[in-house]
């Protein structure tokens, strides 16, 4: 594999940490969901459980990727005109 026009090395350790991360946020992000009984929007969701992240002007990104994973899952919707997630 290539990047940046140097070899790198694939690391099946590092990936399967990265996609144990991304399983057990997603996760995280379903079960609050679901608890909560109630929709709610990424900053909510986001900052309640200590992931509404990004980099400087755009905070928020990390939980917004997640909801879309789940939303792209099938298991949660986004009502697009009050900005609230909820399970499907």
């Amino acid at each position: 594999m290539e990047e940046g026009g140097q070899k790198m090395n694939f690391n099946s350790e590092s990936y399967d940490k990265a996609q144990h991360a991304i399983a057990d946020l997603k996760s995280a992000v379903y079960n609050f969901l679901d608890g909560s009984g109630i929709s709610m929007t990424n900053a909510r969701i986001g900052r309640r459980l200590g992931i509404y992240h990004g980099h400087k002007g755009h905070e928020g990104h990390i939980s917004r990727t997640i909801l879309a994973m789940l939303e792209a899952d099938g298991v949660i919707k986004q009502d697009l005109s009050t900005k609230k997630w909820d399970i499907r």
